[in-house]
């Protein structure tokens, strides 16, 4: 996939988040989007994913040399971040079985391997209400990372996670991001350090 913006900007009322943002995304590498608290990272992330509209300038998606339309993006990607819910509702088991319904796993996953790698296979059965908030997280992490998609996002992906939860995440992406294009929002060293590439976007607030 190549995803390619072209002098793009995005504004709420008059003023500026970000503008003037020229750049190409591709398959196999990693980009870390850095700035600090409420610097724009986000809404970053959400024009990307063709969750919001930019005010100025156009975004090309690429896949196998055919473009994709915004309105289908959301089949090419996987997403993980703090404004993404979980179904309180369901069960654990539940969940995974509602999100694998609509999504492929990736090659090499199926439940079974899905549940190891998640490490909560004791709480499979315990409704997500009932979960900690890093427990939740994991979760999240693992339905984007696990997914058959060719974009995977992740707003701020140790949220929540304590030591332990920040290594089994920089494994789990270790693990899935081979071939795939991986875009990381965040202004913490300990979750982009694998990033090939690096975006300020504090560089983009004119």
């Amino acid at each position: 996939m190549v995803i390619s913006l072209e002098d793009i900007g995005r504004r709420f009322n008059r003023e500026w988040v970000f503008r003037h943002i020229d750049y190409q995304f591709q398959t196999g590498q990693s980009y870390a989007v850095l700035g600090p608290n409420g610097s724009g990272k986000s809404t970053f992330l959400q024009v990307i994913a063709a969750s919001l509209i930019p005010s100025a300038g156009h975004i090309r998606y690429m896949a196998a040399e055919k473009k994709i339309e915004p309105d289908s993006l959301y089949q090419h990607l996987s997403l993980a971040a703090p404004y993404m819910e979980l179904i309180e509702e369901f069960t654990l088991i539940e969940q995974i079985r509602f999100h694998f319904a609509l999504r492929n796993y990736l090659t090499g996953f199926d439940e079974e391997a899905f549940l190891e790698l998640l490490g909560l296979r004791h709480a499979k059965d315990r409704q997500i209400r009932h979960f900690s908030s890093g427990m939740k997280q994991r979760v999240k992490l693992a339905l984007a990372c696990c997914s058959d998609a060719p974009l995977v996002l992740l707003d701020e992906p140790t949220s929540n996670l304590d030591k332990q939860g920040v290594d089994w995440y920089l494994n789990l992406v270790t693990e899935t991001r081979a071939t795939r294009l991986v875009i990381v929002c965040s202004n913490q060293e300990k979750e982009y350090g694998f990033c090939e590439q690096v975006i300020n976007i504090i560089d983009y607030k004119l």
